[in-house]
């Protein structure tokens, strides 16, 4: 056998094979990551339209004792985390209103919202 017949085998290669990188490193950017000086407020939500499920919520809430979870479960339709979730999400983030919550000793714990 010549040295000339021989021909670079992929085994005998120095080189690595070139392999697709991992999940999310391929657009990853290799320097320390920047915060926007700027941010923007979000947009306060419109308000509810009359009849809505959003619109008896709030009515609820408005009361000078507020609502219970089951009362407003039952104006809803909705489950107990739903309730929850939506005071939190919407009422509160969304619209920008304070949101109470009193446990009396005895009986449901009662949600309602004050003026800031």
């Amino acid at each position: 056998m010549n040295p000339s017949d021989r021909t670079a085998s992929p085994a005998m290669s120095d080189t690595k094979p070139n392999r697709a990188p991992k999940r999310g490193q391929a657009d990853r950017p290799t320097g320390p990551v920047k915060k926007a000086k700027h941010t923007v407020p979000a947009k306060k939500a419109a308000p509810a339209e009359r009849g809505t499920k959003t619109a008896k919520i709030l009515a609820l809430l408005k009361r000078p004792n507020g609502a219970s979870l089951q009362q407003l479960r039952k104006a809803t339709g909705w489950q107990a985390h739903s309730v929850r979730g939506f005071l939190s999400g919407t009422v509160k983030k969304k619209m920008g209103l304070r949101v109470v919550s009193t446990k009396p000793q005895e009986g449901d714990r009662n949600y309602r919202i004050i003026p800031k």
